[in-house]
């Protein structure tokens, strides 16, 4: 079981992880726009898939701890 403050980690993960697909979708439509006279380009997408992978990771670390996707072991005995 997952403590407070674990718990709290993977809800701000979760955010995080959401933020980073957007951002992802937001570089995949439209890498760079223009405003008036400004030019604007949006985050590395390798640099966020970076995040997204390692967020990915951190989650599902937490959920296994938490007894999600936990695989058992057990030794068969002849009695």
């Amino acid at each position: 079981m997952l403590n407070k403050l674990q718990k709290e980690r993977l809800e701000r993960y979760k955010k995080r992880l959401e933020m980073y697909y957007r951002a992802e979708e937001a570089v995949l439509l439209n890498q760079e726009y223009t405003i008036g006279t400004k030019s604007l380009k949006r985050a590395d997408l390798s640099t966020i898939r970076t995040a997204i992978k390692d967020l990915e990771g951190q989650i599902t670390s937490l959920e296994i701890m938490d007894g999600k996707n936990k695989a058992g072991r057990f030794i068969p005995r002849d009695i």
